[in-house]
């Protein structure tokens, strides 16, 4: 069965927010720490999507796969370069970066309808 994307990155999205509730804490560091690192900066934000795509790919993270790809999607990227970075991801990752990167491809033309 194919995995309906838009529908997984809901899901999670709702797991976290009970685990943000669970673990205020750490949840409120973990997004800080996520705001700083894509903050625009000598790498642009989309850049820096693209990048956190490639490490979700080659370590097999399929939520990292949705939730990134669908942050690139919102900051411009083209399915070029998302094809790119899986390039990137498979070179770096193996054969698993090969087969999620095919799952990010899905996930791309999924979520934007194409």
């Amino acid at each position: 069965m194919e995995k309906d994307w838009k529908t997984a990155n809901r899901e999670l999205a709702q797991a976290i927010g009970v685990y943000r509730q669970a673990a205020r804490e750490t949840a409120e560091a973990f997004t800080g720490l996520a705001t700083a690192a894509t903050k625009d900066g000598p790498i642009d934000p989309k850049t820096k999507e693209l990048i956190a795509l490639a490490i979700g790919i080659a370590l097999r993270c399929q939520g990292c796969v949705g939730f990134h790809t669908q942050a690139a999607i919102r900051l411009g990227a083209s399915r070029d370069e998302i094809v790119e970075t899986i390039n990137v991801a498979v070179y770096m990752g193996g054969g698993p970066s090969y087969v999620y990167g095919a799952e990010a491809l899905k996930a791309y033309d999924q979520l934007t309808g194409g």
